[in-house]
C-alpha cells in the first residue's frame, strides 16, 4: 500500500514517507552549503589563474579572460626562437619579484626563500629537417630533460635562461613541448566569516609551451592547480570558529544516517517483495497449474525503491568525501567528484518526489504517459540516433577543417543538436569558409537536409508518439486500465475465477494472502 492507503485502512503511520521527507530537507540544505563553498573555491582558483596569467605570461591580453563565441582572438602563441627564451625570462623574473604583486603571494617553502623554477624539455630523440632537399633524420622516441633554473644572487640582476642552457642546444624542429613549473602560497581572507576561518592555498603553477602540432606555432598557456593547506594563523580566531566545522560535520553525519536508514528500509522492502514473488509463483503453479506472467512478476519490482537505493548510495559517498574535504584531507579534483555525487544524488531525490505525487490521479498522468510511451520512444530514438550519427561523422569529416563548429566530433554533435532546437542557425550557415565552391554548396545541402529532416519529420513523429501515449492513458482513465493475471487475482470479485474450491485450499483466501502486496 502507499502511505495514504496505509493511513486510511490501517491507521499505520507512514514512517518511510517521513524518512524520505527528512532526507529531502537535509540533503538539499547540505547541497546548498556545499554549492556555496565550491563556488567560492572554483571562483577564487579561476581568479588567481587570471592573475598569474597577467603576471607570468608575456603578451597576455585581458580580452582572453572572457569566453566569447566565436573567439575574438586567436591562441596566444610564439613564432620566434627569441620569443621562447624571452617568455621564460619574463616569467622567471616576475617570479623573482613576486613581492611587487598586489596579491599576498609568498614562496612555497617555510622560510619564504625562492625555490628555483623547473624547466622541462620534451623532444624527439632525433628530429632534424632538411627542407631544401626533402630529407630528414627522425626517431619518435620522446626524451625528457629537466633542470633547476639558477636564481640571481644579486638584487636587481635579471635572469637569463640562455646562460642556464649553455652546452645544451634546443632543436626546435624536435621539441614537442616545454614546461616551466613553480609554486606560490597565499591566504584567502574572503573565505573568513562569522562561522568560518580563512583558507590557505598552495598554487602549483605550470606554463606550457605546446609545440605538438609542429606547425611553426608554439601555443602558450598557464595552469594553476590549487591545493588547500592547514592554516597556522590566529589560534584564538580559529578556536572561536570551530562551531562552523562542528555544525557541518553534524549535518554530514545526519545526512549519512538518514540515507543509511532509507537504504535499509528500501532494501528490506525489495527483499520482502522478492520473497512474496517466489511464493506467488509457487502458488500459481500449485493451485492454478500455470506460470505467473512476466507482467505479473514485474509487479514485484518497485523501480522507485531501486532509484532510492541509488541516490542513497551516491549521497552517502558524496557526504563522506565532503567531510574529508572540510577536514582538509582531500584537495584538487575531489571537489568535482564530490559535486557529481551530491548533485546526481540530489537530482534523483527530487525526482523521487514524483512517486508521491503519483498517488494522486491528477499528477499521475505524467508518470503513466512516460511509462506507456517509453518502449516506442526507445525504438524510435534508436533509429533517429543512427541517422544522427551518420550526419555527425559526415559533417565532422567534410566540414571540420573549414568550420569552427565542426572541428571535433563532440562539437559537431553539439552543433547538430543545437540546430534541432533552432539555435544559432544563421551563424552556422555564415561561418563556413569559402575554400571551395563544391564544399560551400555541400555545406548548404547538408545543413538544409539535416534541419528539414529533424525539425519537420523526426521531432513531429516524436511528439506524436508522446501524444498517442497520453491519449491512451486518458482513455484508460475512462474505461479502466488493462490488468495482468496478478492484478486480476487481486481485484475484488475476480479472484473466484482463479480460486480453487479444493478442500486443501478452502481454509485460505488468496485475496487475504496477497493483500500485503498492495504498496
Amino acid at each position: 500500500m502507499n502511505p495514504i492507503e496505509k493511513w486510511h485502512t490501517k491507521k499505520k503511520f507512514p514512517y518511510k514517507f517521513l524518512v524520505q521527507v527528512i532526507k529531502i530537507l537535509l540533503v538539499t540544505f547540505q547541497l546548498c552549503l556545499f554549492a556555496h563553498s565550491r563556488y567560492n573555491h572554483v571562483n577564487y582558483s579561476w581568479d588567481n589563474r587570471i592573475t598569474f596569467s597577467h603576471l607570468f605570461l608575456k603578451g597576455w591580453d585581458p580580452v582572453r579572460e572572457v569566453n566569447s563565441y566565436p573567439p575574438g582572438l586567436g591562441p596566444l602563441a610564439l613564432y620566434l626562437k627569441d620569443d621562447f627564451y624571452e617568455t621564460i625570462d619574463y616569467a622567471v623574473n616576475e617570479y623573482i619579484n613576486i613581492s611587487n604583486a598586489i596579491g599576498p603571494y609568498s614562496y612555497a617553502n617555510e622560510d619564504n626563500k625562492r625555490i628555483p623554477p623547473v624547466l622541462c624539455l620534451y623532444h624527439y630523440k632525433q628530429g632534424v629537417i632538411f627542407g631544401f632537399n626533402e630529407s630528414y633524420v627522425f626517431n619518435n622516441e620522446i626524451e625528457e630533460k629537466c633542470l633547476n633554473l639558477s636564481m640571481p644572487e644579486n638584487v636587481g640582476k635579471t635572469f637569463s635562461v640562455v646562460s642556464d642552457l649553455k652546452g645544451y642546444n634546443i632543436v626546435f624542429s624536435a621539441l614537442v613541448k616545454a614546461t616551466l613549473d613553480f609554486s606560490l602560497k597565499t591566504v584567502n581572507f574572503k573565505a573568513a566569516g562569522p562561522l568560518s576561518q580563512p583558507d590557505c592555498y598552495k598554487f602549483k603553477i605550470q606554463i606550457l609551451f605546446n609545440n605538438e602540432d609542429m606547425d611553426g606555432q608554439m601555443v602558450l598557456s598557464l595552469d594553476a592547480d590549487p591545493v588547500r593547506l592547514d592554516c597556522k594563523g590566529d589560534v584564538e580566531y580559529i578556536s572561536d570558529n570551530r562551531i562552523d566545522y562542528i555544525l557541518r560535520s553534524i549535518l554530514n553525519l545526519f545526512v549519512i544516517l538518514i540515507c543509511a536508514v532509507s537504504f535499509i528500509l528500501c532494501s528490506r522492502a525489495i527483499y520482502r517483495a522478492q520473497q512474496l514473488k517466489y511464493e506467488t509463483m509457487h502458488f500459481f503453479r500449485q493451485y492454478y497449474k500455470k506460470e505467473l506472467s512476466i507482467e505479473g512478476r514485474w509487479e514485484f519490482w518497485n523501480l522507485w525503491y531501486i532509484m532510492i537505493l541509488v541516490n542513497d548510495t551516491l549521497i552517502i559517498i558524496g557526504s563522506a568525501i565532503k567531510e574529508e574535504i572540510e577536514r582538509k584531507q582531500f584537495v584538487g579534483d575531489q571537489w568535482n567528484i564530490c559535486s557529481v555525487y551530491l548533485g546526481t544524488g540530489n537530482l534523483l531525490v527530487w525526482f523521487g518526489v514524483l512517486r508521491y505525487l503519483g498517488f494522486f490521479k491528477t499528477y499521475n498522468v505524467v508518470i503513466l504517459t512516460l511509462k506507456k510511451a517509453f518502449p516506442k520512444v526507445a525504438r524510435f530514438l534508436f533509429c533517429a540516433i543512427l541517422i544522427y550519427a551518420g550526419f555527425t561523422f559526415c559533417g565532422w569529416l567534410v566540414l571540420g577543417p573549414y568550420h569552427i563548429k565542426f572541428r571535433t566530433i563532440a562539437s559537431t554533435s553539439e552543433c547538430l543538436f543545437a540546430l534541432i532546437n533552432g539555435d544559432d542557425m544563421y551563424a552556422t550557415f555564415s561561418i563556413m569558409a569559402v575554400k571551395s565552391p563544391m564544399l560551400w554548396w555541400f555545406s548548404r545541402i547538408y545543413l538544409y537536409c539535416f534541419i528539414s529532416l529533424y525539425i519537420y519529420v523526426v521531432l513531429s513523429l516524436f511528439i506524436s508518439i508522446i501524444m498517442d501515449a497520453y491519449e491512451t492513458i486518458k482513455l484508460y482513465y475512462k474505461e479502466g486500465f488493462p490488468k495482468n493475471d496478478l492484478q486480476l487475482f487481486m481485484v475484488d470479485g475476480v479472484e473466484d475465477e482463479f480460486y480453487s474450491s479444493d478442500e486443501e485450499t478452502s481454509n485460505c483466501s488468496p485475496k487475504a494472502w496477497l493483500c500485503c502486496f498492495r504498496m
